[in-house]
C-alpha cells in the first residue's frame, strides 16, 4: 500500500514507480475505469502535471500496468513450470506455489486484468497470448516428466483453466483448507501422488500461519 500523509514537499513529483503503484491500487480496488490521472494525483497529493514527467499520457500508464502484470504473473508462472523437480508431482507442487504466494502470482491483479479484458480488445488479446504461453509451459513440464504430448496438453489445460476459474469467480479459501486439498489436486491434475517429503517441503514454503 502507498503511504501518503500531509502535503508532499513542494516541487516533488514522485517517481514512475510511485505513480504506477498508485495506478495498481486503483485498478484492483475499482477496475480500469477507476485509473484516472486526476484520481492518482489526488491519491498521491501531487499535481496532475507531475504525472507527465513519467508518462506521456494515460495510455502509457495503462501499457505499464499491463507490462507489470505480464512480468509478474506470466513470467513467474513460466519460471515455476520450468523449475527443477524430483518428480512430476514435485513439479506440479512448484507450479502450485503460484496459487499460494502472492509475491509470485498476484491473483487480485489477474482478476482485475481479466475484467479489463472484457472492455478492451487489446487487453483481451494480451490475455489470450498469455494463456497460450502459460498452458504451453505447463504442457512442456508434463512432457519433461514423461507424459505423452496429448495427455500433457489435456492435463495442462485442466490444471490452468481450473485455477483461472477460481480467480475469475473470486473464490475464497483459507490457506489451511488449500493445503489440505493439495495432495488430491496434484493427484487429479498430474496423475501422480506427491511423496511425504515433497509435501513437507511444499508446506514449509507456505505455512498457514503466515497467510
Amino acid at each position: 500500500m502507498i503511504a501518503v500523509t500531509g502535503e508532499q514537499e513542494s516541487g516533488w513529483r514522485g517517481s514512475k514507480e510511485l505513480w504506477l503503484e498508485a495506478a495498481y491500487q486503483l485498478l484492483i480496488e475499482g477496475g480500469i475505469d477507476n485509473v484516472r490521472i486526476l484520481s492518482l494525483a489526488k491519491m498521491l497529493k501531487l499535481s496532475r502535471t507531475s504525472f507527465y514527467w513519467f508518462f506521456k499520457d494515460r495510455e502509457a500508464l495503462l501499457d505499464a500496468l499491463l507490462l507489470l502484470w505480464q512480468e509478474k504473473n506470466t513470467s513467474s508462472l513460466l519460471r515455476q513450470a520450468q523449475a527443477p523437480a524430483a518428480s512430476l508431482a514435485d513439479a506440479t507442487l512448484n507450479l502450485f506455489d503460484c496459487w499460494l504466494d502472492n509475491k509470485l502470482f498476484d491473483s487480485i491483479l489477474e482478476h482485475a486484468i481479466r475484467s479489463w479484458g472484457v472492455q478492451s480488445p487489446a487487453v483481451a488479446q494480451a490475455l489470450k497470448e498469455a494463456d497460450m504461453l502459460r498452458m504451453e509451459a505447463i504442457k512442456l513440464m508434463f512432457v519433461r516428466h514423461g507424459s505423452e504430448p496429448l495427455v500433457a496438453d489435456v492435463r495442462s489445460r485442466a490444471l490452468y483453466l481450473t485455477q483461472i476459474g477460481y480467480i475469475s469467480m473470486n473464490t475464497q479459501e483459507d490457506t489451511a483448507t488449500r493445503l489440505l486439498r493439495v495432495p488430491s489436486y496434484v493427484a487429479i491434475f498430474s496423475g501422480a501422488l506427491p511423496s511425504q517429503q515433497e509435501l513437507e517441503n511444499f508446506q514449509q514454503r507456505h505455512p498457514a500461519s503466515q497467510q
